[in-house]
């Protein structure tokens, strides 16, 4: 997968930046009433799948598309062995810490025992954050040490403040892991199966379908048994990248990418009177079906992007996938602020198309935040 390294990671870019523009919509829109159904997250048990429910398995499947083009950069870089998988567990315990973080400022905090605003709280891990995750670019790499160990220094401390539940007496715990705690459970294995597979297909299909298998054999509760289906999401991902960037060029690469399309439909389609279809409980159906969308819609965008070589229209994405941690956590510390400094929006956009049309424009202004920030070099990086 050397060749065309610079088409291929245009294609994945620009999916990227499109999930993240409608990740920072749709959760815009999340607080909007008067909105259809489908442009809400379908209920727990409601056996259906919306919109919104896409966005989250689209990150999974981005994270499998780029493993082996990351894998494979930092092999060129001299990375082997032990510095290879330090790097991949580094970077997945950074997500889960983060994850646990964002988590436990949603709810079942106690800011009195606490003694400060869980928004300050949320503020000041926002910055340690970004002091421990930014790509530095001083001449002396000490500094950068400096100020990474600040900022893991102030992680631990606010860990140690954080206290939970009626009493005050909960610390800092994985209630859920959170979004990005669940992106790097599914980067982990799927890191792991491409580490043990080197990239084979059959192998990678094979471990797929296990990872569904885990979770229909074992059960919904069963240890990590909805992590292995967000994997099995990332191995989707994986696959298409084979198809794509390894496997026979040309017309061929459409018609596999239709054929795992269209398997994947099956096999959710099959399941689905077993698991019934929710983004909530993690079913494989659902995980099936977004794969499947997934699949079609890169094969869309690459069509588009490199092979008709429509690609003015991405320069409106593409800060946004260049930098998609920190785009990721803007909007997150902007309600942060917005609550500790007592702001709100006008009440109009809180409903209807007005609140429709507010989440679009945001989406948009947050896009723009980020071109600036990568004009000023402003990056995390895991």
């Amino acid at each position: 997968m050397a060749n065309s390294k610079h088409l291929r990671i245009l294609a994945i870019d620009a999916f990227r930046g499109i999930t993240i523009l409608v990740m920072i919509f749709v959760n815009t829109l999340a607080g909007v009433r008067g909105m259809p159904a489908w442009m809400d997250h379908a209920p727990a048990d409601a056996d259906t799948m919306t919109f919104p429910d896409v966005v989250f398995p689209a990150f999974l499947f981005i994270v499998g598309m780029s493993i082996p083009f990351a894998m494979a950069q930092r092999q060129a870089a001299g990375d082997r062995g032990w510095r290879l998988w330090r790097h991949v567990l580094f970077r997945a315990a950074g997500l889960l810490v983060l994850g646990v973080f964002m988590v436990n400022a949603e709810d079942g905090y106690n800011e009195a025992a606490m003694g400060m605003s869980i928004h300050l709280w949320s503020l000041l891990f926002y910055a340690c954050a970004i002091l421990v995750w930014a790509v530095y670019r001083f001449a002396r790499p000490g500094y950068a040490a400096l100020l990474r160990g600040l900022g893991l220094a102030g992680l631990a401390a606010l860990a140690l403040i954080f206290r939970g539940g009626a009493d005050g007496m909960q610390r800092l715990s994985p209630q859920w892991w959170g979004i990005l705690g669940l992106i790097g459970w599914a980067y982990l294995y799927a890191a792991a199966a491409w580490g043990l597979t080197r990239g084979r297909l059959l192998s990678l299909v094979l471990l797929m379908l296990g990872c569904v298998a885990w979770y229909g054999l074992a059960g919904p509760d069963a240890a990590q048994a909805e992590n292995a289906i967000h994997a099995s999401i990332a191995l989707c991902g994986m696959l298409t990248a084979r198809i794509f960037f390894a496997l026979d060029r040309g017309a061929a690469r459409f018609a596999r990418a239709l054929a795992l399309a269209t398997g994947l439909a099956m096999l959710a389609w099959l399941l689905r009177p077993s698991f019934g279809i929710s983004k909530i409980h993690a079913t494989p159906s659902w995980a099936l079906y977004s794969s499947a969308i997934c699949v079609l819609l890169f094969a869309a965008l690459y069509w588009m992007v490199d092979l008709k070589q429509w690609r003015g229209w991405t320069a409106w994405v593409r800060p946004a996938a260049a930098n998609p941690l920190l785009v990721y956590i803007i909007p997150y510390i902007v309600y942060a602020a917005m609550q500790y400094w007592r702001l709100s929006l006008p009440a109009v956009f809180g409903q209807g198309w007005p609140g429709l049309a507010w989440a679009l424009a945001y989406a948009m202004i947050v896009m723009a935040l980020a071109a600036g920030l990568n004009r000023l070099h402003i990056k995390l990086q895991l």
